[in-house]
């Protein structure tokens, strides 16, 4: 399997993982829905509903497969899906925290662009 056919696997792996995990303790009126975009590596977790008389439709995560690298554009959770990758094998350099202004990648461990 080449290097972005991987890199796709293991996003939807994590993803619909962390999903499942935090569909168990869902609020009354909240949905959480997992975009996959395979077509054009785009791949979101998608929080929908109601909480307490006003609208959700926020995005827990959305990342996207750009340049060969992956692209972690939102991450709101504790555990940090960039470390999660590094630890299934995917090196720093190939990780773009893009939730960073592009000035301050470079003083992170993981790829500047």
């Amino acid at each position: 399997m080449d290097k972005m056919n991987r890199y796709r696997e293991l996003i939807k792996r994590l993803m619909s993982h962390y999903v499942e995990i935090d569909n168990r303790r869902l609020p009354p009126g909240i949905e959480h829905l997992l975009i996959m975009d395979e077509e054009r590596d785009h791949y979101i977790w998608l929080n929908l509903g109601w909480s307490e008389r006003k609208r959700l439709n926020t995005a827990t995560m959305y990342v996207r497969l750009k340049e060969g690298k992956i692209w972690i554009e939102e991450d709101w959770t504790d555990f940090g899906l960039a470390n999660e990758l590094v630890r299934e094998g995917v090196p720093k350099e190939d990780i773009v925290l893009a939730f960073h202004a592009p000035e301050l990648r470079p003083y992170t461990e993981f790829a500047a662009a």
